[in-house]
């Protein structure tokens, strides 16, 4: 039997680095773009968020649910660039991005499937680290199997690979786009000139974050998962719909996190992608789970991305000794800030953050960094500490050739 779904949504997440001296120029470009809007988080609005995050990690993460009443009025009665002053100054900034008229697209050329992107976000911290998140939902199909085939087609899009998918290529169909490249363009007019590279060895491929609830008599009481199971695994792993081999057990366990806590929806976490499935035969999962996870949960995997790719970039840096005392400082604000603790005491929120965690590998990275920088560091102060004794020796030296000066003066002096 074929699988339906009920509802499904798929974010596409592009990470990107904004020069960290010219970040308050690239926020100036976002408020001047007549596409962009600053977000500015309410309480009242988005209450689900404000009551997940704790109040430490919401005023970081969060800091305009400060901006209410009169402050609200004041600011937006500002100048761009009073603005951009504020933003830039704050550690996160967010932005959604208005594409006008909705967006159709097309996968596949004959008998593809549709799409409609129906929102774009743009994420900034103020250490240059940003990303451009757009949400996607397939249109006039409800086969699993489309779901399979569009999100393993739709992540390489931006990427090298797209050249080598010439026979699977994606085409748009809207007065918007062209053709998918459009999309790639977007992206570089969104970033803009004061980026940089990432990483030298990252990767242009979207990171996948994606929802799918199936018609409730596809895993139930009478049809345990175990009978989806195979297709779960490839909907985990971002692979497309005539992947047949056999999954490793035991490479699962390395690669593969799942978190199988509730009886009916599973979430399951790689390194590049966050996807969760689960069963209309219960009611919350297409009604607040729906909603949670492309919120306070899609916040969560932000948040975990940033702090994996924050970690890499110093860890790229961390080699050049003339920057190791800024680093150094970035590294233990980073710690002070979002090291160790607790973003949630929602359970289900809690158990995901440390997952992802894992997944991504960050407390290794972690602990590597702080090696290599307290290796550098005590390097830098046994250099230093050289350096002052060498000075010492030759203040000794030039004391010693000074005095022995003098006796020869004084004796010569007072011989006569």
């Amino acid at each position: 039997m074929e699988l339906k779904t009920k509802y499904q949504y798929t974010y596409f997440i592009y990470p990107y680095m904004v020069d960290e001296t010219k970040y308050d120029k690239y926020i100036l470009k976002l408020l001047k773009d007549n596409k962009c809007t600053f977000k500015i988080f309410q309480k009242e609005r988005d209450l689900d968020v404000y009551n997940y995050f704790l109040p430490e990690i919401r005023k970081y993460y969060f800091p305009t649910f400060d901006l209410r009443g009169e402050e609200l009025k004041r600011f937006d009665r500002l100048s761009l660039d009073q603005k951009k002053k504020i933003i830039s100054e704050q550690s996160v900034a967010c932005f959604t991005y208005d594409l006008g008229d909705e967006v159709q697209g097309k996968a596949g050329e004959e008998g593809g499937i549709f799409f409609r992107v129906e929102s774009i976000e743009i994420i900034c911290f103020n250490t240059g680290i940003c990303f451009f998140s757009l949400k996607t939902v397939i249109e006039n199909s409800n086969d699993f199997e489309d779901v399979l085939d569009f999100n393993y087609r739709f992540k390489d899009i931006n990427s090298e690979f797209l050249k080598l998918k010439n026979f699977e290529n994606i085409k748009i169909q809207t007065s918007t786009f062209n053709d998918i490249k459009d999309i790639t363009e977007i992206i570089n007019e969104v970033t803009g000139v004061y980026t940089k590279k990432l990483m030298k060895d990252f990767s242009s491929r979207f990171y996948t974050y994606g929802y799918v609830c199936l018609e409730g008599n596809h895993w139930n009481e009478m049809s345990p998962f175990e009978n989806i199971e195979h297709d779960f695994l490839k909907y985990a792993n971002v692979l497309p719909k005539d992947f047949n081999s056999d999954f490793n057990k035991s490479n699962l366990e390395q690669n593969l996190h799942i978190i199988d806590k509730m009886k009916y929806y599973k979430t399951a976490v790689t390194i590049s992608s966050s996807n969760i499935i689960c069963s209309g035969i219960d009611t919350y999962n297409y009604t607040k789970l729906l909603y949670d996870y492309e919120n306070q949960y899609f916040y969560t995997y932000i948040l975990a991305l940033y702090k994996s790719l924050f970690l890499r970039k110093l860890d790229n840096e961390f080699r050049e000794y003339d920057k190791i005392i800024k680093l150094r400082k970035s590294f233990i604000k980073f710690t002070n800030i979002l090291w160790n603790k607790d973003i949630t005491i929602d359970d289900n929120g809690s158990l995901y953050f440390k997952t992802l965690n894992r997944s991504l590998g960050i407390e290794e990275a972690y602990n590597d960094i702080k090696n290599k920088y307290e290796i550098i560091y005590k390097d830098l102060n046994i250099e230093k500490n050289n350096n002052y004794y060498s000075i010492i020796v030759i203040l000794l030296i030039f004391s010693l050739i000074f005095n022995t000066i003098n006796i020869i003066f004084l004796m010569f002096f007072f011989g006569r």
